[in-house]
């Protein structure tokens, strides 16, 4: 793709997915390192009742930094019933819903547990008028086809995508956001980068998924998410563009989804 895209704001970064709460040293650290990278702000999915209580509290201890969501990942799609009420008074206050979605990868609830919660939580967000973090392993179609009869959109943000071309051509026409994480950056992300190159800037964000994913040469360490200009610079060769180019638009396109104007 080569192309020159430039759009208003800043030319900082934005990492739209990080769990601060699972990471060494501390949040306030973590997050000192990556306005030191070039990090304005970042997004705190939570994957559980508890992790999305850490993620308000982390969040409201040093806003303008950060965003956080409530949601239930698939893994613990078990819990829904249990947790849903709280999960949704939550949502109320949060910048998302999510994480949220399908894991076919280990299944570690079963798979119409993961469906009921996704579904329950694709429909919270559209009642609240909230973005939707999406979390997709070896679930595309089920996914897809969640999507699909949800009626997406840019609100729903497909977080870590890892599709190739045929799966990015069919969630693009769902209007879906693609949030690009370490994997863009591997040397066996040639599939992930084929997939990219066909998704326009408008349409993309970046992420660290803290403290997971990171990119190499360190690929032994924790994540962290000043590391998301290295996934931003990825992205630039992907599309042939300046990295600088990158931060704009994607960071642009994070302002949109999760500080909207009322």
């Amino acid at each position: 793709m080569e192309t020159t895209y430039s759009a208003p704001g800043s030319s900082g970064w934005v990492d739209t997915h990080c769990h601060l709460f699972l990471a060494n040293p501390t949040p306030e650290e973590l997050l000192s390192r990556a306005v030191s990278a070039g990090v304005e702000w970042v997004v705190i999915p939570g994957t559980n009742l508890a992790d999305s209580l850490t993620a308000r509290s982390i969040s409201a201890a040093m806003p303008g930094r950060t965003k956080w969501s409530a949601g239930l990942h698939p893994h613990d799609a078990v819990y829904w019933l249990d947790q849903k009420d709280r999960i949704s008074a939550l949502a109320a206050d949060a910048d998302a819903v999510g994480e949220c979605g399908l894991d076919y990868y280990r299944n570690l609830s079963p798979p119409e547990d993961q469906r009921r919660a996704f579904t329950d939580q694709l429909h919270l967000a559209a009642i609240l008028s909230k973005p939707v973090i999406v979390h997709c392993r070896d679930a595309f179609r089920d996914v897809f086809d969640a999507l699909e009869n949800f009626g997406s959109g840019s609100n729903i943000v497909m977080h870590c995508w890892t599709g190739g071309p045929r799966w990015t051509r069919r969630f693009l026409d769902l209007g879906v956001m693609f949030s690009f994480a370490g994997p863009l950056t591997y040397e066996t992300g040639d599939t992930v980068r084929r997939g990219a190159s066909l998704v326009p800037p408008e349409r993309a964000l970046v992420e660290t998924d803290t403290p997971y994913l990171t990119p190499p040469p360190d690929r032994s360490a924790p994540n962290e998410p000043a590391n998301v200009v290295k996934v931003g610079e990825a992205l630039g060769h992907v599309w042939g563009i300046d990295t600088s180019e990158v931060a704009c638009v994607t960071s642009a396109n994070a302002e949109q989804i999760f500080m909207p104007k009322s």
